[in-house]
């Protein structure tokens, strides 16, 4: 778990606190230097989080490092944990497209700073707020990037801290003597460390998949008959209440709601928002809703579906056990999950430069005792040199109640 630090200004020690700060909660750190003309990565691989420090004073823009710019919009359109501190916060709204002007040193001094409601249940912000004289706010926002949230505002400026989406941040507070973080700082960089370990598994699938999302379709569009195909194996009734999980573009939503009718339901699921745009374009909103939500934590009532297609998913997650649970639990008794993906397994390590191992979650002999330690019994298995396919039915729930 990394986190990448963007310094736009040299500010004595303080890049070095953040570091310390970032380690002690478990994570590694990199500082770019982008004041000494350090290139940032090309990309957001290896990236969970990124801290946004800004330089000594205001104005700050990004136009003199298109580099980072691209870099920190990316982070924002992958929803990686973004924390814009001191004018850092002053970068990152404009990489999230806040007029120039409110880039821009406000009217002198401040009013009675404080932190709005929204920070109280602010999953950054929320049972860490700051006594008054922790407080040094910077000049403030007249106005804050659309869609942004207000968490601190005075009588002057109408935010010194505000939030965009779920996962960045922009605290425009001092940070402290240039040998130290200030004590309340130290307190923020700790839980924005916590957030980001927390959530290292969906940043990954999101950085990996968001600049992916807009050519998915075009580049795979071919494999659309096969997974008409599959779903086709499930034996789905009209009526049927039906779920995509990891839908990415929605090419099973169609044939789904063939199967299903117009009295059936069909929801697509995906953790990354940019595949479920990108599935909207194509679409996919005609055969049934989309939905961006983790599959491990189903925001879905108990036995609530009839079915459950997902590809190329459950041997993908860190835990394949609790998402199998996860999925016992939404689904009726009788229902069936059907586990696909457009090639084989030797024909996927093959391409790979690999060979099969053994210890593969989806072997037949590894994958039917994890299906019945969760409630599932497999009924078919498949795994042939143009696709995988295991269908299973749901167990007696109560095999699952551990």
């Amino acid at each position: 778990m990394a986190v990448t630090v963007l310094q736009h200004a040299p500010q004595g020690n303080l890049a070095s606190a953040i570091d310390s700060a970032v380690k002690a909660a478990g994570l590694s750190s990199r500082t770019i230097r982008l004041w000494a003309h350090e290139p940032p990565p090309a990309d957001l691989t290896g990236i969970d989080g990124l801290i946004v420090l800004g330089g000594a004073v205001p104005p700050l823009s990004l136009a003199g490092n298109t580099d980072a710019a691209t870099l920190l919009r990316s982070a924002l359109a992958a929803e990686v944990p973004v924390l814009g501190a001191g004018y850092g916060a002053r970068v990152l709204a404009t990489a999230a497209g806040a007029a120039d002007r409110t880039q821009r040193a406000g009217r002198g001094g401040c009013g009675r700073t404080a932190f709005t409601p929204a920070a109280d249940a602010d999953a950054l912000l929320r049972e860490i707020a700051p006594t008054a004289t922790e407080l040094q706010p910077a000049a403030g926002f007249g106005e804050l990037p659309r869609g942004a949230v207000a968490l601190a505002s005075c009588d002057l400026h109408a935010a010194h801290a505000f939030r965009i989406g779920g996962s960045a941040w922009g605290m425009d507070f001092q940070l402290g003597p240039e040998n130290g973080l200030a004590p309340w700082w130290e307190r923020v960089i700790d839980r924005f460390a916590a957030l980001v370990a927390a959530r290292t598994e969906h940043t990954a699938t999101r950085a990996f998949f968001t600049h992916r999302a807009g050519a998915w379709e075009e580049r795979f569009a071919h494999q659309t008959p096969a997974y008409a195909a599959a779903v086709a194996r499930m034996g789905l009734q009209p009526g049927g209440r039906v779920v995509d999980l990891g839908c990415g573009t929605g090419r099973a939503m169609p044939a789904l709601r063939t199967h299903v009718g117009d009295t059936g339901s069909v929801l697509g699921i995906d953790v990354t928002p940019a595949m479920l745009a990108t599935a909207a374009r194509h679409d996919r909103t005609r055969y049934g809703h989309l939905l961006a939500a983790d599959c491990n934590r189903l925001p879905l009532a108990t036995a609530s579906v009839d079915g459950i297609f997902t590809a190329g998913l459950l041997d993908h997650l860190p835990d394949p056990q609790t998402a199998l649970r996860e999925w016992g639990r939404v689904s009726a008794p009788d229902a069936t999950l059907l586990l696909f993906h457009p090639s084989g397994r030797a024909e996927r390590a093959a391409r790979h430069g690999r060979v099969l191992d053994p210890d593969d979650l989806l072997a037949e002999g590894n994958l039917t005792p994890a299906l019945g330690a969760t409630g599932w019994r497999l009924a078919e298995y498949e795994d042939a040199a143009g696709h995988f396919l295991a269908r299973a039915v749901r167990a007696d729930p109560t095999a699952d109640a551990s």
